[in-house]
C-alpha cells in the first residue's frame, strides 16, 4: 500500500474520530458518572483544589486526578461548556483509536487490517457511548493502549530499545493517573499473557530498560498519592479501604454476568459471534497467530473481568479493544474468500450476517414511528426523508449480502452511524430525556438566590447530579434542628416535600419564606423505571424575621 493511499486510510480515521465523539455531543443530560467529574473539575477551578480535589465541598480521593484536571481545563476555558467538557473525553478517545490503529499495522503489518478493525472499533456501542461522555473509563484505557504500542515496538524494535520502554512508563504513569491500576488488570495484563505466549518476546539485555520504565511509571503514578498521603493520610486510608469494599460488596453479580459481552457490539454483535466461532469451522484460521493473539487477548480479558465480585457493563471496554481485531481479521478473510467455491460455509454464515443487518435496519423506521412521529418530536416530511435514508442504506447492506462484498457491509454500517450521529441524534433529545424536565439550574438566573448558600436536608442524601444542575455546592444541613437552621440563615433549602412539612413549626416564629418553585431534574421520562422523585425538589428561600 502507498504513502498516498495510507494517508487517505488515516484521513478517513479522523473525519470517522471526529463525527464519532464530538458532533452533537450534547444531546443526552449527563449522568451520575459525569456529573461527578464535573463538579469535582468545577471546585477546582472555583475554589483552587487542583492538588486536593472536592466534590460538593468535600473530598474526592476515590480516583486519581488526571481526567479531573482535563476537564477542569475546559472548564476554565470555557465555563459550562459540555460540549467542551466531552471533547476532552473524545480526545481520549481519539488517542485510542490512534493507537488501535498503529498497533493492528504493527500485528498484521498491513494497513487494510488495521483500517478495517479500526472503522469498526469506532461503531461499536461500548466506545462511542464513553467516548461521548465525560468520564474515567476511557482516559486510562488510551494511555494504557499507548503503553502496549511502545511495548510491542520495544519488543519487536531492533534498536532503540530504550526511547520505546521510555514511552511505555510514561503512558502506564498516566494510565495510573487516570484510574488507578484498572487498566493495568483489564488491558495490559491480558496483553502481556497472550503475547508472551504466541510472540515469546526475548528480554536479554534488556531489563534495565524494564527496569527504567517501571520505574517512570511509578514516578508519574504515584506522585499525587504521595503527595495525599502527606497532607490526609486518615483520608486516603479510609478512601483506600473504601474502595477495596465496593470491589467486593458494591454491585456484586454472578461470574458468568459477562456472558453476553458481544452485546457491546452493539450492530457487530453476530459479527462478533462469528469471529468468536471461526476457528470451528476454518482449520485455516485456527492456527494463525494473528487471529490468535487478539482471540486470546479478548478471552483472557473477559475471564480475569469475572474474577472480579464487581462488575458493570462499561468494565467491558477494554474486551472491545480486543473483539475489533478478531472482527477485522474475519472482515479481510471473508473479502478474499467470498468467491472460493470450498469455503461455501463462510459464504453461508457472512450472509447470515449481512442479511440479519439489512433486515434491522430496514425496520428501524416502523420501529421508531410510535415513539418519533408525536408532536414536539419530529415533523412527518423530516421522518419521510429519514426513512428513506435508511431504506436507501438498506438497499446498499442487501447489495452487499446479495453479491458477498463484505467491505460494502462495512460501508453501508459506517455511513448508517455517521448519518445517525450528524442528523438523528438531536431528533432524540426529546424522546430520551425528559421534555418536562423543570431543572434546578433555572435558579441561577434568580436574583435573589445570588451569593445565598443552598443546603438540603439531610435526612435524605442528595444526588449528585443535582449538584451538577444547580452549578453550585448543596450542603447538608439538619432541617429538624432549629438552632442550625437558623445559624445558617439566609439560605436556600431544598425538600423534597413543602418546606412547612420537613421543617419544625416552631421555626416560623424566626423565619420568613419565599418559595421560589419545584425542580424537576429527571434525566429520564415520566412512566420510565428511571423516572425517580429523588430528583424532585421544592425550592426555598429563607430569612431571619
Amino acid at each position: 500500500m502507498g504513502n498516498k493511499e495510507s494517508n487517505k486510510l488515516e484521513w478517513i480515521i479522523l473525519v470517522v474520530c471526529i463525527i464519532s465523539f464530538f458532533i452533537n455531543n450534547t444531546v443526552f443530560v449527563p449522568d451520575i458518572m459525569e456529573s461527578r467529574n464535573i463538579v469535582a473539575a468545577r471546585e477546582m477551578v472555583y475554589d483552587g483544589n487542583w492538588m486536593i480535589p472536592t466534590m460538593n465541598g468535600e473530598l474526592r480521593l476515590e480516583k486519581p486526578p488526571l481526567p479531573t484536571w482535563l476537564t477542569a481545563l475546559a472548564e476554565a476555558v470555557s465555563p459550562d461548556n459540555l460540549g467542551l467538557q466531552r471533547a476532552m473525553a473524545g480526545l481520549a478517545a481519539c488517542l485510542l483509536v490512534f493507537f488501535f490503529y498503529k498497533i493492528g499495522i504493527l500485528i498484521m503489518h498491513n494497513k487494510r487490517y488495521a483500517f478495517t478493525s479500526t472503522l469498526i472499533l469506532c461503531t461499536c456501542y461500548n466506545i462511542i457511548l464513553m467516548g461521548r461522555t465525560a468520564s474515567w473509563d476511557i482516559y486510562c484505557h488510551a494511555f494504557m493502549l499507548g503503553a502496549v504500542y511502545f511495548l510491542i515496538k520495544a519488543f519487536t524494535a531492533r534498536d532503540h530499545f530504550w526511547k520505546y520502554y521510555i514511552g511505555a512508563g510514561l503512558f502506564m504513569g498516566l494510565s495510573f493517573m487516570s484510574k488507578g491500576p484498572v487498566s493495568f488488570y483489564a488491558v495490559l495484563l491480558p496483553f502481556l499473557l497472550s503475547y508472551c505466549y504466541f510472540y515469546r518476546p526475548s528480554m536479554q539485555g534488556k531489563w534495565k530498560m524494564v527496569t527504567t520504565m517501571i520505574a517512570i511509571c511509578l514516578i508519574i503514578g504515584s506522585w499525587w498519592y504521595l503527595y495525599i498521603y502527606l497532607f490526609h493520610s486518615n483520608m486516603m486510608a479510609y478512601v483506600a479501604g473504601k474502595e477495596s469494599s465496593s470491589w467486593i460488596n458494591h454491585n456484586v453479580r454472578s461470574w458468568f454476568y459477562y456472558w453476553d459481552f458481544f452485546l457491546e457490539a452493539g450492530v457487530w454483535a453476530l459479527l462478533l459471534l462469528s469471529a468468536i466461532f471461526l476457528p470451528i469451522w476454518s482449520k485455516i484460521d485456527r492456527k494463525k497467530k494473528e487471529y490468535l493473539f487478539p482471540y486470546i487477548w479478548m478471552i483472557v480479558t473477559i475471564i480475569l473481568l469475572s474474577f472480579f465480585p464487581e462488575k458493570k457493563k462499561r468494565y467491558l471496554l477494554p474486551v472491545m479493544i480486543s473483539a475489533s481485531y478478531i472482527m477485522g481479521y474475519l472482515m479481510l478473510v471473508w473479502a478474499g474468500r467470498m468467491h472460493l467455491r470450498r469455503m461455501r460455509v463462510d459464504r453461508i454464515i457472512y450472509r447470515i450476517n449481512a442479511w440479519l443487518v439489512a433486515v434491522v435496519v430496514a425496520a428501524l423506521p416502523i420501529i421508531a414511528y410510535p415513539f418519533v412521529y408525536r408532536p414536539g418530536y419530529i415533523s412527518l416530511p423530516m421522518y419521510i426523508v429519514l426513512s428513506i435514508i435508511i431504506w436507501a442504506i438498506t438497499i446498499y447492506l442487501i447489495f452487499s449480502a446479495v453479491k458477498l462484498k463484505p467491505f460494502a457491509l462495512l460501508n453501508g454500517l459506517l455511513t448508517l452511524f455517521l448519518i445517525a450521529e450528524c442528523f438523528m441524534l438531536p431528533l432524540l433529545k426529546n424522546i430520551v430525556n425528559n421534555p418536562e424536565m423543570k431543572s434546578i439550574a433555572e435558579t441561577q438566573d434568580v436574583k435573589e438566590l445570588k451569593g445565598i448558600p443552598f443546603y438540603y436536608n439531610q435526612k435524605n442524601d442528595i444526588r449528585i447530579e443535582m449538584v451538577y444542575a444547580a452549578h453550585r455546592k448543596i450542603r447538608p444541613l439538619d432541617a429538624t434542628n432549629v438552632d442550625s437552621v437558623e445559624a445558617a440563615m439566609p439560605c436556600v433549602i431544598l425538600t423534597h416535600k413543602r418546606i412547612n412539612e420537613e421543617l419544625p413549626a416552631s421555626l416560623w416564629k424566626k423565619a420568613d419564606s419565599t418559595y421560589i418553585g419545584r425542580y424537576d431534574d429527571n434525566r429520564r421520562p415520566k412512566g420510565t423505571q428511571r423516572y425517580s422523585d429523588s430528583f424532585i425538589y421544592h425550592v426555598t428561600l429563607l430569612k431571619k424575621k
